[in-house]
C-alpha cells in the first residue's frame, strides 16, 4: 500500500529583521535599510527589500553595500526583540499542527497532513496561517506548499515578498524544470556556478542530463542530486530538531594585531557561548575556535573535552588555549574575526577535576547570569575581557539565515 501523500508548508518571513525594525520604527519605513555592524567592516545582516532594489544582500560587507546604495539606513541587530517576535509566530504554527520544524528565528517547515480534516484545505491553512502573523505581528510572510519539503522551501521563495505558492504532486518536475539551477537548495554557489559554465542552466538541464554527465559533475552524489532536481525527497518535518552548536563570533572594524586584545575578545566570546549554553540546557563536550585574518583566509581549532560542560571557566580557558596554540603557530597574524563555538552536547556523567573540585564556579556563572537577566548583558563582565576592541563587530547566533 503506498503511502498518503503528504502535505508540506514552508513559511519564510519576509526580510525579517528589517522588517522588525520598519515595523518599530516608523521613520524607517519606505527606507533603504541595512540590519547589520554599522561599520565598513561590519557584514550585512539583513536587507530591507527597498535596499535590495540596489543590489544589496545578505553576508555582504556593509562597505560593498553602502558602495552600491550611499543612503541606506543602518542598525544595529536586536537579537532579543526578533526572538520575542519569532516566538509569537511560532505560537501562530502550533496552532494548526504539533509537526513544527524550526530553521532559524524566521523560518519553519510545517506538516500540516493530519491537519486537513479539521483545518480545511493546505492552501486555506497556508492562507490563515499569513493572516494571523500579520494580525498579530504586523509582518508579512512567503508560504511554499507541496508534499515534501525541499519542493516547499523552493516554491516559498518563488513570489516574495508576501507570496503563496502552491506546488500540486503531479507538477513538481514541470514547477521545477524552469527555474535557475540556483534555486536548487543546498547545491551552493561553487558548484553552481561550476554547472553554469558547463552550460547547466536550469534544474530541468539535470532533470534531462544523462547518467555519465551527473557522474562527471556530482560524482558519487549523481543518483542523489538527480532525485533533487525532480524534486524527490522523503525527509519528515522534525519537530524535536536537535541543535547541532551554540556559537558567537565578531568581525572587528580594524584588524586586531595585539595578542592580548585577541585573548580579551576570545573570553567575551567564550563567556557569551557559555551563558547561551546555560540558558538552553546544554553542556559541551567539544570547544573550537574560529579565526579569519585580514585577507580573508579562516582557520578553526577545536579540542575535546574529557566531559560535558556549561562553565563558563572552562569553555574560556578551552578557547584561550588553541588561540595561543594557533597565534604560537602563526605570528604576527593580522586578524580580522574571533570565534568561539561549540558542540557535541551531552550529559555530564563523568565530572572531570574542575566541576568536582570547585563548586563555586557554578555559583559565579548564576550570580552573572542572574545579573543580566535583570539589568542587560552589558551589567557585568569579566576582567578578561576588559581590553576588547568592541567597535564594528557583530554577533552571530548559529543557524541563522535571512531571506
Amino acid at each position: 500500500m503506498s503511502r498518503p501523500l503528504r502535505v508540506i508548508l514552508h513559511v519564510d518571513m519576509d526580510a525579517f529583521y528589517a522588517s522588525v525594525e520598519q515595523r518599530d520604527h516608523p521613520e524607517l519605513r519606505g527606507k533603504p535599510l541595512i540590519v547589520g555592524g554599522t561599520s565598513g567592516r561590519g557584514v550585512v545582516a539583513a536587507a530591507s527589500y527597498e535596499v535590495r532594489a540596489f543590489g544589496v544582500r545578505s553576508a555582504m560587507p556593509v562597505s560593498r553595500a553602502l558602495q552600491l546604495c550611499p543612503d541606506a539606513v543602518c542598525v544595529r541587530p536586536r537579537m532579543a526583540r526578533y526572538a520575542e517576535v519569532s516566538a509569537q509566530i511560532f505560537d501562530v504554527f502550533h496552532e494548526f499542527t504539533p509537526l513544527v520544524e524550526g530553521l532559524s528565528l524566521d523560518e519553519a517547515y510545517l506538516d500540516v497532513t493530519a491537519s486537513l480534516a479539521l483545518k480545511g484545505d493546505a492552501i486555506s491553512i497556508a492562507r490563515e496561517i499569513k493572516h494571523l502573523i500579520r494580525e498579530r505581528t504586523g509582518l508579512n510572510a512567503s508560504v511554499g506548499v507541496a508534499p515534501n519539503k525541499l519542493v516547499a522551501k523552493i516554491a516559498s521563495d518563488l513570489d516574495k515578498p508576501d507570496g503563496l505558492t502552491v506546488v500540486a504532486p503531479d507538477r513538481v518536475v514541470e514547477t521545477l524544470a524552469p527555474l535557475s539551477i540556483k534555486r536548487l537548495p543546498g547545491l551552493g554557489r561553487k558548484k553552481g556556478d561550476e554547472l553554469l559554465a558547463v552550460g547547466v542552466k536550469t534544474i530541468g538541464d539535470l532533470q534531462k542530463a544523462s547518467d555519465g554527465q551527473m557522474e562527471r559533475w556530482f560524482g558519487r552524489h549523481a543518483l542523489h542530486w538527480r532525485a533533487r532536481a525532480c524534486g524527490i525527497d522523503d525527509r519528515a518535518v522534525e519537530p524535536e530538531h536537535d541543535e547541532k552548536s551554540v556559537s558567537n563570533e565578531q568581525t572587528y572594524a580594524t584588524d586586531l594585531v595585539d595578542e592580548r586584545q585577541m585573548l580579551a575578545e576570545i573570553s567575551a566570546l567564550s563567556d557569551k557561548v557559555s551563558s547561551r549554553l546555560r540558558r538552553k540546557g546544554l553542556r559541551a563536550r567539544c570547544v573550537g575556535i574560529k579565526i579569519r585574518r585580514a585577507d580573508f583566509v579562516t582557520f578553526s581549532r577545536q579540542k575535546t573535552l574529557a566531559s560535558a560542560t556549561d562553565e563558563t571557566r572552562i569553555i574560556l580557558m578551552t578557547a584561550d588555549e588553541l588561540l595561543r596554540a594557533f597565534l604560537r603557530e602563526k605570528p604576527r597574524t593580522k586578524v580580522r574575526l574571533l570565534g568561539v563555538v561549540t558542540s557535541e552536547f551531552g550529559l555530564d556523567d563523568q565530572p572531570d577535576l574542575f566541576s568536582q573540585a570547585d563548586k563555586t564556579t557554578a555559583a559565579i556563572d548564576s550570580a552573572v547570569d542572574a545579573i543580566r537577566q535583570k539589568f542587560g548583558g552589558a551589567a557585568v563582565a569579566r576582567a578578561s575581557g576588559l581590553l576588547r576592541q568592541g567597535d564594528g563587530s557583530r554577533s552571530t547566533p548559529s543557524r541563522r539565515r535571512e531571506d
